[in-house]
């Protein structure tokens, strides 16, 4: 689909192995990049989003493979009852893509980005709190804790109390208003990256409960797959991609036992029911970081469900 680029295709396509008859869930349909990919191998696609543009979009390439694309309008954390109530129980396949959608990013009116001056909204959906609800009623401290947990800004507490005092002055309520604050707090470093984009980051991630939707998706993508199904996720920061590699590490019994002078080593241990596919995280190629600036810092991981033993 025009206007967007979908981040290391071919290898999500390698590690998600698609073939004709088999069922997958774009969890993140987004632009559809992923999703045209799957259905060009005659699988069948679910896909889900919580934004009604992306759902509305999509109609388009279901037209191009109708009874293959079914699209649903959601979180991709509610996948396993979204998928129930329609009679899914069981995938061969879930790919996450956990990067913001190129469509969001670039509209101004949807306030994701301080390249274009907006309304400060940040929803991916279209309901509940906006970034200027947050601004407008969150205390100093809890400015700070959450400019901090999600942005890993180190100066959070600076900007936190910025914002504050500017906000007693006069309602923050666009993407301007709010960099203008923080870069006059937060000085410029050489690497040419905004002094705002850390405190835009860590409002976006809690006005959509980011990293609680992708704990319940990777929990609930596990039970939906079926023995050799592939569960294949792309983040694009470290907050992501630790609960991510965390999860997996965990699922296929890569953590470390415990010491020989604990008890619990005499207990035998749980037989995996995952095999780690990417012992470490794939990355773009410099080629395509290099035509593509936003897929920099992602990160592809994933795992396979095996046959296990009941």
């Amino acid at each position: 689909m025009s206007g967007h680029i979908p981040v290391l295709l071919a290898e999500v396509l390698e590690h998600l192995a698609p073939v004709q008859g088999e069922t997958h869930l774009d969890g993140t349909f987004g632009g559809g990049g992923y999703a045209a990919a799957i259905l060009q191998t005659g699988a069948t696609l679910w896909a889900i989003d919580r934004d009604a543009e992306a759902i509305a979009r999509g109609a388009t390439l279901a037209a191009q493979f109708p009874g293959h694309l079914h699209l649903i309008q959601g979180g991709f954390g509610d996948m396993l009852s979204l998928l129930r109530a329609r009679g899914v129980s069981q995938l061969d396949g879930v790919v996450l893509d956990l990067g913001v959608s190129s469509f969001q990013i670039d509209t101004p009116e949807r306030g994701f980005s301080f390249r274009f001056d907006g309304p400060l909204d940040m929803r991916m959906g279209q309901h509940g709190p906006t970034a200027a609800d947050l601004v407008a009623t969150l205390s100093e401290a809890e400015l700070a804790d959450t400019i901090y947990q999600y942005g890993e800004e180190r100066l959070s507490r600076r900007i936190a109390k910025a914002i504050v005092a500017a906000r007693s002055e006069a309602a923050i309520t666009t993407t301007s208003q709010l960099a203008d604050v923080i870069r006059k707090v937060v000085p410029k470093t050489g690497n040419g990256i905004d002094p705002a984009t850390r405190s835009f980051q860590a409002l976006r991630i809690a006005v959509n409960d980011e990293l609680g939707q992708i704990e319940r998706a990777l929990t609930q993508a596990a039970e939906l797959l079926a023995p050799g199904g592939r569960l294949v996720v792309v983040s694009f920061h470290s907050l992501e991609d630790r609960l991510i590699k965390r999860f997996m590490t965990e699922a296929s019994g890569r953590t470390p036992g415990p010491s020989r002078y604990d008890p619990r080593g005499l207990m035998a241990r749980e037989t995996p029911k995952f095999e780690l596919l990417t012992p470490r995280a794939v990355k773009p190629t410099s080629a395509e970081a290099n035509t593509n600036p936003r897929a920099r810092s992602a990160k592809l991981r994933a795992m396979l469900k095996l046959e296990v033993a009941a």
